[in-house]
């Protein structure tokens, strides 16, 4: 039967006529979303009832989007545990870290090498950003400031390479991050790092950018000692598999 032919009443919503593979695709990219964004933080539990109520959908585009997750592994299944949001070692936080500093490291070294008039204008177009919402915004609008300026650094540094692992490293890594700009203190230092990272840019000087940007992403001992400072043990795993 087509459905031209059903009558109002036997009308099936979008969800209902959706192939079941749409659904679980449409499941786990929000559940992607709420773990890289830190909503479901690491460790959280995921009850497949609970989710299947809350997606009006039955257990199986739950169970696989889950699976979808564990294979990008975002999730972890457990035989007799269940599934939790997958947690990392400190050990693999910090060389996604170092991963990311070097990087971005590079990525400004690049930029200051092939800088030129409309890379100059955005980079003092995002530093006012940040300085605006320094001033008169909270952690949302740092936090975006902050990534719009990075951005244009990768795109002045003319390699898409480059910018889409580290689109994908910092996603990865920002569930971990989200006490970076909690107090003005914080806020204010993260700006006075983008704007040597900015000038050193602009003044075409590669050496200085590529260290002003190393130094600004908490890799080094004493960095990576006040980030782990921040985030709750909890969101760490031991070697053993265990919380820490």
């Amino acid at each position: 039967m087509s459905t031209d032919s059903l009558k109002p009443d036997d009308e099936l919503s979008a969800d209902a006529i959706r192939p079941r593979g749409g659904r679980a695709a449409d499941i786990r990219n929000a559940l992607q979303d709420e773990i890289e964004s830190g909503k479901l933080p690491p460790g959280a539990a995921l009850d497949e009832r609970a989710l299947a109520a809350r997606f009006e959908v039955s257990r199986t585009p739950v169970r696989e989007a889950l699976q979808q997750l564990a294979a990008r592994d975002l999730v972890r299944v457990a035989p007799r545990q269940g599934v939790t949001v997958s947690r990392l070692s400190i050990g693999t936080v910090r060389a996604m870290l170092e991963f990311i500093a070097e990087l971005e490291s590079l990525a400004a070294k690049l930029a200051a090498r092939r800088v030129d008039d409309d890379l100059a204008r955005r980079l003092d177009e995002t530093l006012a950003r940040c300085q605006d919402a320094a001033v008169s915004g909270g952690v949302a609008e740092y936090t975006l400031a902050n990534s719009l300026f990075h951005e244009a650094i990768y795109a002045g540094s003319r390699n898409p390479y480059i910018a889409e692992q580290l689109r994908q490293a910092r996603r990865m890594i920002q569930r971990y991050r989200l006490k970076d700009f909690q107090n003005k203190a914080q806020i204010n230092q993260s700006l006075q790092e983008h704007l040597k990272v900015a000038r050193a840019i602009q003044a075409g000087d590669e050496a200085q950018a590529a260290l002003a940007m190393l130094l600004h992403v908490p890799s080094g001992s004493t960095g990576f000692s006040e980030f782990l400072a921040k985030v709750p043990t909890s969101f760490f795993e031991t070697d053993n598999g265990e919380s820490a």
